[in-house]
């Protein structure tokens, strides 16, 4: 489909484009011709060695280069716009989206290649180091290993509870949120209430050789461009095989089984046959309890706990709007295809707020206070019309209505300010509003904040608008109204009409269901008790429960109406949602700051900053001289005090060594005690690991000072300003 758009975008410009227009092209052409730039190409396995892009603004040449690409997504956008105002057959505007996205994929990834670079990232290098310095490796490595399962080590572990640690000062200290720690086994009934049971499931197909399993929907689109690639294949198939791409979405089980008969689809190695499709869910099932009867899973998303617990929360909150909760926790996905290290995994670490709020007042008190704040957008409106990502004001983006409202734009700004806080590269982080076709049917609005790894953009963390969805599924669900009270400017009369059950008849008729019975009718809309009134007064009401029907008399029940004076009116919140993949946070940061000392290749580093590096410093005594040995345990028991993490290194290599190893765990601050410390007043010389620039600091005074840094309450160019630079240190003879 790819190269069928090329040919087709070059003969669409070549007989529509003005005289200006060929012109542009022309000039593109040429420029591609010299700089010899193809576009990126990402493999599932990411790219080994990328450019490490300088920052998100291209060059007049590269614009130019990328002209004819932008046009040709802007057209396909307008015809997609088209087709859904003509009211079109889903099956047209379906393959015009599926155009819309070949064309965007190939604008985006020449993009990228033609970004002007600071130097090359080699994720081999990176990895390796990760790997040996155990900040993670594959769980159970020494049985084989499990894919799409990762064990932190100390360096990684201690890494990420700064992380986290960080993110609870940021959002649930600063905030002033209320945060929960629910439990990961959940009861079906919640995730059926929440839509998961059904919506996460997929179809896979195994190898019936060697059992090796495949997500169907992409073996068979595989399979099919496949097909369309090989030059025997007939113009009539290659539409075939097109056209059942797009329609793949929606097509059932059966559908597909019929096009892997119909093309004899095999395993995609091995060749061997595949069996018939299978249905399988992405969360791990699991049954509570000895008897099984109870079944249950491991929660694919931390956010149910929260909305079950929002009664609760919000009598905590002196039942007043808006409010946030917040949880962080694991949740785990039964992947089917887990790749690309910490970024698809089955169990993963989430960080996740709900803001309730009153879906008529969305705005948000801290909104004035960030809103010449500047964040690179890429909406749907930019999606639709080829153009690149733009840096907007937040308070621009709101008051146009790009961004929905000012709680999900003043949210983003605390994203963006958390991200680069935590060391990611502001050149490498944009907020990717969703299409229409990526959109859930409840959200009003819905960015994600995306970072570009040697693997391409990643969605690291998603802030949306879910409007009132989760809280009223889970009320219809139980029955429990969960929803607030919000006081009306004046006094309100309203006519009420509710369902009055007689339990002694219900019982009486019904015995071990009466319960079912009654609760059921204590959830009925208004709606249904107006028919039931209607039904009674002709004879017996007729409803349904669990599918079966349930015949009412007018013994049973009757229907009350009357007046009622409201001062307040019950309204269910809003909730706006930023979600947070820890994982993945952490893999874009390693990226970002996996740095090569300049000069020698074989010295590598990460520049995290203190306060999430996973030991804040090193101390090293010189030599093993036992002079030093006193001084050691007294600046360690300072460090303690402070609760400052470091380590010794007193081994027996040389100190350039023992900097080069402390450099490559990220430690940022290194403290070395030297002959001359041994002289009264005592000090020390403190190194900062990213300048490798040293001072001369006072033994008593050397803890606060990292302490300060590695707070973040300081920064070296201050500390450097207020201590005597070291320049040499004193040898014994």
């Amino acid at each position: 489909m790819k190269n069928n758009f090329i040919r087709n975008c070059k003969l669409v410009l070549d007989l529509s484009r003005s005289k200006t227009c060929l012109q542009t092209q022309s000039a593109g052409l040429a420029i591609t011709a010299s700089l010899r730039v193809g576009p990126v190409k990402y493999s599932k396995k990411g790219r080994k060695i990328v450019d490490i892009p300088a920052a998100m603004a291209l060059s007049a040449e590269s614009e130019v280069i990328l002209a004819p690409l932008r046009l040709a997504v802007k057209e396909q956008g307008d015809l997609v716009r088209q087709l859904k105002a003509d009211g079109k057959p889903e099956i047209e505007v379906k393959k015009a989206v599926a155009e819309l996205k070949t064309r965007k994929k190939v604008m985006e990834e020449k993009e990228v290649s033609l970004r002007p670079s600071l130097a090359k990232f080699d994720r081999t290098k990176m990895e390796d180091t990760l790997k040996r310095r155990f900040f993670y490796d594959q769980s159970f490595a020494i049985y084989g290993g499990v894919t799409g399962q990762y064990d932190f080590g100390p360096m990684g572990c201690a890494m990420k509870q700064n992380l986290l640690q960080a993110w609870r000062k940021h959002f649930v200290l600063e905030e002033q949120m209320l945060e929960v720690d629910c439990t990961v086994l959940t009861p079906e009934p919640i995730l059926e209430a929440s839509g998961h049971v059904a919506r996460f499931a997929d179809l896979m197909v195994k190898d019936m050789k060697n059992g090796e399993c495949f997500r169907l929907d992409h073996l068979i689109k595989a399979a099919l461009e496949k097909v369309c690639a090989e030059k025997k294949t007939s113009a009539e198939t290659k539409a075939e095989c097109e056209d059942i791409v797009v329609r793949l979405d929606g097509m059932t089980k059966e559908e597909m089984a019929a096009v892997m008969k119909k093309f004899d689809m095999k395993a995609p190695l091995t060749n061997n046959p595949l069996s018939e499709p299978i249905e399988f869910n992405l969360m791990f099932q699991t049954h509570i309890g000895p008897s099984g009867a109870i079944r249950g899973f491991l929660r694919p998303e931390t956010a149910q706990g929260i909305f079950v617990n929002f009664k609760r929360l919000l009598e905590f909150n002196q039942g007043k709007l808006p409010f946030a909760a917040a949880q962080i926790g694991n949740a785990f996905r039964n992947e089917i295809s887990p790749r690309a290290g910490l970024i698809r995994v089955r169990e993963f670490t989430m960080a996740e707020i709900e803001h309730f709020c009153d879906p008529e007042d969305k705005s948000h008190p801290k909104f004035s206070g960030v809103t010449s704040t500047a964040l690179t957008l890429y909406s749907a409106n930019n999606q639709m019309g080829g153009e690149a990502a733009k840096l907007v004001n937040i308070g621009d983006a709101v008051s146009s209505g790009m961004v929905a409202n000012e709680t999900l734009g003043y949210f983003m700004v605390r994203i963006q300010q958390f991200l680069l806080k935590m060391g990611v590269d502001n050149g490498r982080l944009r907020f990717r509003q969703h299409m229409a076709n990526e959109m859930a049917h409840y959200a009003c609005d819905c960015w994600d904040a995306e970072l570009l790894t040697s693997y391409g953009w990643v969605e690291c963390v998603g802030c949306a608008d879910r409007s009132a969805y989760d809280l009223t599924q889970h009320s219809q669900a139980t029955g429990v109204k969960l929803c607030a009270e919000k006081r009306l400017p004046a006094p309100v009369t309203r006519d009420i009409m509710e369902i009055v059950p007689n339990k002694g008849a219900i019982g009486k008729a019904f015995k071990k269901e009466a319960k079912s019975v009654t609760d059921m009718l204590a959830k009925l809309s208004l709606e249904q008790i107006e028919k039931v009134e209607a039904d009674l007064a002709g004879g017996e009401a007729s409803l349904e429960m669990d599918g079966k029907p349930v015949l009412l008399s007018k013994d049973m029940v009757s229907v009350k109406k009357y007046q009622k004076t409201f001062h307040v009116e019950e309204i269910i919140p809003s909730v706006i949602e930023p979600s947070f993949g820890i994982g993945r946070v952490m893999y874009a940061i390693f990226e970002h700051n996996f740095k090569v000392r300049e000069g020698d290749e074989q010295r590598t580093y990460f520049s995290l900053p203190p306060v999430i590096a996973p030991v804040k410093c090193s101390l090293l005594p010189l030599s093993n001289n036992t002079d030093f040995t006193p001084l050691v345990h007294k600046i360690g028991q300072a460090l303690t005090l402070h609760d400052i993490s470091h380590r010794v290194d007193d081994s027996s290599g040389s100190i350039g060594k023992r900097y080069a190893r402390t450099d490559e765990v990220s430690i940022p601050f290194g403290i070395t005690v030297d002959f001359d410390s041994l002289k009264e007043p005592h000090s020390v010389t403190l190194r900062e690991r990213d300048t490798t620039t040293q001072i001369r600091i006072d033994v008593d005074k050397v803890a606060e000072v990292i302490y300060q840094l590695s707070t973040g309450r300081t920064t070296w160019a201050v500390v450097t300003t207020q201590f005597p630079k070291f320049e040499a240190q004193e040898t014994k003879s």
